[in-house]
């Protein structure tokens, strides 16, 4: 098969688009699916990840991400162990570090994924990751979640991942790295129902982030949520503040009780995790916020909003129950 003889290319400086791997001249192109797009065999993009993954590692990226996350994840959970009282266990699985594990690693991961002891507390949520078959950017932000993970000691299990762009195969290849794919498009108004929970969004849509804000208005949700995602601070820069309040309220309104820092920038991964910051939200903030900011809870509502970055969820058919209810 073509596509299997493809050699994987690494993403260079400056690269906006997603795009699939440069075919080799003289050979035959791969085949394609219903929709044009390139098909991509399991085990090719099982490899490519894994390669995007031994790069990252020995990256500088990945070492100075690290020190970042740790500092903001660190007082994230000295947050919920002093609000809770019940954390002891998660703290004692952090363990972040740079160096890359030796040891043997199975099929179907990357370096740096070990067992792991008991049960960690955290869970991990990710929205819009991309194709990451055929999109070397989404390749590696997929790589950065997994690493993420295994530094975290979240079992794989506890991140649910979800892009209404997901092809078969790559439902596939997240089944086989052990994730768990959500079935439906929920527009990312889930609420953490009362679980530490870290949610991983890499260039998603304004709408997107609003609307997980939304889902988890109070704050003892808040406090219990850490975002790895676009800036927000960028997007206060970016949009005017009659847009920001009108289209993304919930996004304007917790501007005053958040901590950000940006992840750093390094030529290699510039357009992979640009304008990436792990965001968190400290309970003394939140608690300063006026009573009025929490009073409001109305459903976000983007009829009149242009430019929406959002794929919405297509309304459900009615039911032969529904209609006879009627």
């Amino acid at each position: 098969m073509a596509a299997a003889s493809e050699p994987w290319q690494a993403v260079g400086p400056r690269r906006r688009r997603c795009s699939a791997a440069r075919r080799p001249r003289g050979r035959e192109a791969p085949a394609r699916g219903p929709e044009g797009e390139p098909q991509a065999d399991c085990g090719v993009v099982l490899r490519r990840i894994r390669e995007a993954g031994e790069d990252l590692l020995l990256s500088d990226f990945w070492s100075l991400a690290l020190e970042t996350i740790n500092g903001c994840l660190t007082k994230h959970l000295e947050q919920l162990k002093a609000s809770e009282g019940t954390l002891s266990e998660a703290l004692g699985n952090l363990h972040l570090d740079s160096s890359p594990d030796e040891a043997a690693v199975i099929p179907g991961s990357i370096p740096g994924e070990t067992p792991v002891p008991g049960i960690c507390r955290l869970k991990c949520v990710c929205y819009g990751i991309g194709k990451f078959a055929t999109c070397v950017i989404a390749r590696h932000q997929l790589t950065f979640l997994l690493l993420f993970l295994e530094k975290c000691q979240i079992p794989r299990r506890h991140c649910w991942v979800y892009d209404p762009l997901f092809s078969q195969t790559e439902i596939t290849v997240l089944n086989m790295l052990g994730v768990t794919v959500l079935s439906e498009n929920e527009e990312g108004r889930r609420s953490i129902g009362g679980e530490p929970t870290v949610f991983y969004m890499p260039h998603c849509g304004t709408a997107l982030y609003n609307n997980l804000l939304w889902g988890n208005w109070s704050v003892d949700a808040l406090a219990k949520m850490l975002i790895i995602g676009n800036s927000f601070r960028g997007l206060e820069e970016r949009l005017p503040a009659r847009i920001l309040q009108k289209n993304y309220c919930y996004i304007a309104k917790i501007l005053e009780a958040l901590e950000e820092l940006k992840l750093p920038e390094t030529s290699q991964y510039t357009d992979i995790f640009n304008d990436t910051s792990v965001h968190w939200f400290p309970i003394w903030k939140l608690q300063q916020l006026p009573p009025d900011a929490w009073a409001f809870r109305e459903e976000p509502d983007y009829r009149d909003c242009e430019g929406l970055e959002i794929i919405r969820n297509k309304p459900r058919a009615p039911s032969a129950a529904d209609l006879s209810s009627l």
